[in-house]
């Protein structure tokens, strides 16, 4: 497949980047996508083969095994890999953006050599806990407490609908403290006092493990606190911000795919004596789907480009997920009725790609949200 568009924004070094996450999800991604949404398997195995080939750690600095090159690279590589599965992506996202921004941020020197070089091969999976029954778009509102007894942390709640549950090793718990605001706190896997509920069952990203977390009396080391008390929700929100971008990379790397189902079959399949793609209905369909992914990508880039560079960009995020989720939606349902019947059948990917582009307008912040957050940009700007 060749983007000289995509190219000319990349530059030769992170087109190097993407040719390797390219070949990665086409020969190890591709075979196994349908299986792990079947099977609902959580797709570990691949998760470290990314480690392996280093493209777990690019927003993750070279001292703590990282390389260090940044947002735009994370952005190409989930991409790449959620061309053929968007559960992949998803859970790369929730583990890199979401699990390892937040300790990059504020974790200590310890926390972060225990945690963030694992993470970066993929041997130990983190999660973030934010979500609960009662608190999801309001993320101020959640109830589970923490409250220092000696020299721990006493922890006790529960959340919901929290990605990784169950493979994730490490879990970074918001939580209500003695403090005004949410308090983080690192809460490892079989903890006394942490149990973990069954996966939920979903109409998409199936592979991906999401699942409830319970804490009765759960008690953890002080020094499991993550940056100052009080702040959770500002990490998390940083971590969000570069969730937005991976997430956004998700959806156009998912419409990505489909388009190019969608053309494939529509060059081969014949109706009234000719190819379809010989009718404009198809045709020009799927210029209107290039032109879309083509936009969304470009805005993606830009928006990597300046989480790279330093400056704030929380508006841009969301104006990217928006974006990006919302033409991922349509472009998914395009490829569906250019291939009709067989676009509903599983053999044909379609229909999996077009489940799972409705969990990118929820995902890293509804669209809703993501308009909430652009309109109070928007009036205080005009």
């Amino acid at each position: 497949m060749v983007n000289k568009f995509a190219d000319y924004m990349l530059g030769e070094d992170l087109c190097d980047v993407r040719d390797l996450a390219r070949k990665f999800s086409d020969e190890k991604v591709q075979p196994v996508a349908r299986e792990i949404d079947h099977d609902e398997r959580f797709p570990l195995a691949e998760i470290q083969q990314l480690g392996d080939l280093g493209l777990l750690g690019t927003i993750i600095p070279e001292e703590f095994g990282g390389s260090d090159l940044g947002h735009l690279a994370n952005a190409i590589i989930m991409e790449e890999i959620s061309r053929h599965s968007p559960t992949l992506g998803m859970c790369v996202d929730a583990h890199t953006s979401l699990g390892m921004v937040p300790v990059l941020i504020a974790g200590t020197d310890k926390q972060k050599e225990e945690i963030l070089r694992p993470a970066v091969t993929g041997r130990k999976i983190l999660a973030f806990g934010l979500t609960e029954a009662e608190s999801g778009s309001d993320a101020n509102t959640v109830s589970t407490t923490a409250v220092l007894d000696g020299d721990e942390w006493v922890i006790n709640g529960s959340k919901s609908w929290i990605t990784n549950a169950g493979p994730a090793d490490y879990y970074i718990v918001c939580c209500k403290t003695a403090s005004k605001g949410i308090t983080a706190i690192i809460v490892p896997k079989g903890t006394p006092g942490f149990e973990i509920g069954k996966p939920e069952q979903k109409l998409c990203m199936k592979g991906s493990s999401t699942a409830q977390l319970f804490f009765s009396d759960c008690r953890v080391p002080k020094e499991n606190l993550l940056g100052e008390e009080g702040k959770g929700i500002h990490y998390f929100m940083q971590g969000l911000d570069a969730g937005r971008i991976a997430f956004s990379s998700v959806a156009v790397g998912l419409a990505q795919g489909a388009l190019e189902r969608a053309a494939a079959y529509a060059k081969e399949r014949k109706a009234f004596g000719h190819v379809i793609t010989d009718f404009q209905g198809v045709s020009f369909r799927l210029a209107e789907m290039e032109a879309q992914v083509q936009v969304a990508r470009t805005i993606l880039y830009n928006v990597a480009k300046m989480a790279d560079s330093g400056q704030r960009y929380t508006t841009e995020a969301a104006i990217c997920k928006l974006t990006c989720s919302e033409m991922c939606q349509d472009v998914s349902r395009k490829a569906i009725q250019i291939m009709g019947g067989n676009g509903t059948h599983e053999e044909y990917d379609v229909e999996r790609l077009y489940r799972d582009a409705m969990l990118t307008t929820i995902g890293e912040g509804t669209s809703e949200i993501g308009k909430l957050i652009i309109s109070r940009d928007v009036l205080k700007k005009y």
